[in-house]
């Protein structure tokens, strides 16, 4: 009789076969696999002979293993009949070709009789310890780091300075904006310096800075130069030596970061960190960040 145009087992060529074959109505079931064939890797694999989308292949479950080879078209079901008696039963079936069963599925029935699925069973997952030393996102949100001390300054604006910093407080009168605010740890040998800006952008001002018509510090050397615009933030910072500062002591070489920004109410404002190069740059750097971060003019609204 003719058969439809599905795949099919072709005793001569002795493969699967697409299309429409001329076959008796009890066409014997096609050859096993090898008997000493390797398994496949655990998890569920594809038959490269099926077509798409059929003819799933599980892999062979351990203990107990199943001996002998296994068809693309019977498959081996041990039921436990009895756990009081201890008697299997096993169960030959057999799917056409065309049949919707699970193929050549080595896990169909389990030992107790119970059809097995091809769905995986639900993963648990056991709920992690809480971490007792990991502070909560906000827990340092409306703190400034560590060793620092958020400062309303009468000049009108907020900063986060060193502790202790805020108590060696000092203003020297300015021609532009408000009077120039440094704050100095204890020794004198670090500063931190805040003023208002008069040019119309940060790279002007630096570019003013730096021309020759401005006297600079004995010794200067400029370290680097960089524009930080980025989305709505616009500032350049300066970082430079200098042998000695008017006004400041002797200490060796400075070492200076210089910021210049605009700042939540439109204006243009410089932060200046001091120190001596001879204890390093690092702290000049980490105190010019813990001020930046917490810098707002009182007339603006600020994340911190």
């Amino acid at each position: 009789m003719a058969n439809g145009g599905g795949r099919h087992w072709n005793e001569e060529t002795q493969r699967w076969e697409d299309g429409v074959r001329d076959v008796a109505r009890a066409t014997p079931p096609p050859p096993a696999r090898p008997g000493h064939a390797p398994a496949p890797p655990p998890g569920e694999v594809r038959d490269p002979d099926a077509p798409a989308g059929a003819w799933p292949v599980a892999a062979p479950p351990a203990p107990p293993a199943v001996p002998g080879g296994h068809s693309r078209r019977t498959v081996w079901a041990v039921i436990g009949a009895s756990a009081a008696v201890g008697v299997a039963v096993a169960l030959v079936v057999t799917f056409g070709p065309g049949g919707k069963g699970h193929g050549d599925d080595r896990g169909a029935a389990t030992a107790s009789g119970t059809p097995a699925t091809t769905e995986p069973p639900p993963t648990t997952y056991a709920p992690p310890e809480p971490d007792t030393e990991t502070p909560s996102p906000s827990s340092s949100a409306d703190e400034p780091p560590a060793g620092y001390t958020a400062y309303d300054d009468p000049e009108g604006f907020r900063i986060a300075v060193p502790d202790g910093w805020q108590h060696q407080r000092s203003t020297v009168s300015s021609q532009y904006g408000m009077d120039i605010v440094n704050y100095r740890d204890s020794t004198g040998r670090h500063r931190l310096q805040v003023y208002e800006v008069q040019e119309s952008s940060p790279d002007e001002s630096f570019d003013q800075y730096l021309s020759a018509d401005v006297p600079k510090p004995r010794g200067f050397r400029t370290l680097s130069r960089v524009n930080l615009d980025s989305g709505d933030f616009t500032g350049s910072r300066l970082e430079y030596l200098a042998d000695s500062l008017r006004g400041e002591p002797d200490i060796g070489t400075w070492h200076v970061v210089d910021e210049r920004f605009r700042a939540a109410d439109g204006r243009l404002y410089a932060l200046a960190s001091y120190g001596p190069e001879s204890d390093g740059r690092d702290d000049e750097q980490e105190v010019l960040s813990a001020a930046l971060d917490w810098f707002c003019p009182s007339s603006a609204t600020c994340a911190h």
